[in-house]
């Protein structure tokens, strides 16, 4: 059970790319086809009254006392699996266009070329699992194809999202995005504060 719980502070403490608050209004948003894509921060794509209840689920001292492979942590790996592949989108979202900075996980392509992948707000997502809840997990279709040259790298996508469900062994997407446009993106860390 060490593993799982591992898997769990790991998903609760990693950080998400974080973009300006979305704004119709923004006038600085890139523009796609003549409409404006305004840079949308991951936290937009849950709900406000969205909490990730994980700690009710597993706030249990006899957690690390499991064995990784007890029939009562494939139980509590199942719920998770479940809290998480059906957590609720934002309906206000649905036809809008907008860019959204992520990380790619691949899942279809020919050749050197990717032209159906997932974003995630932080690298390694859907790699290990558990992955993130459904509604930070976007379906990306980009009918040329992309070529990816490192997934370290985060890219800004430009596009048409709706909210539409999409289940992959790798994860369950709560949103789609029809991509017009992927540009690499700089991740700006802020320094440390001084001693």
């Amino acid at each position: 059970m060490k593993h799982f719980a591992l898997t769990l502070c790991l998903l609760l403490s990693l950080p998400l790319i974080t973009a300006p608050a979305w704004s119709t209004e923004d006038e600085d948003a890139i523009r796609v086809n003549g409409e404006p894509a305004p840079e949308l921060d991951w936290e937009a794509l849950m709900p406000s009254d969205y909490v990730l209840s994980l700690e009710s689920l597993y706030n249990n001292p006899e957690l690390d006392q499991l064995d990784d492979y007890s029939d009562r942590a494939q139980r509590l790996y199942d719920e998770l699996q479940q809290s998480l592949a059906s957590a609720p989108v934002v309906d206000a979202l649905d036809g809008r266009m907008i860019s959204i900075p992520g990380f790619v996980v691949p899942l279809e392509g020919e050749g050197d070329r990717v032209g159906r992948f997932f974003l995630v707000p932080y690298f390694g997502a859907c790699i290990h699992v558990p992955p993130p809840p459904s509604n930070q997990i976007i379906d990306v279709h980009y009918a040329p194809g992309t070529r990816i040259d490192s997934l370290y790298d985060a890219v800004l996508i430009s596009g048409r999202l709706t909210t539409e469900v999409f289940s992959h062994e790798m994860g369950t997407a709560g949103y789609r995005l029809e991509a017009y446009r992927i540009a690499p993106y700089e991740i700006e860390y802020e320094d440390a504060p001084a001693e």
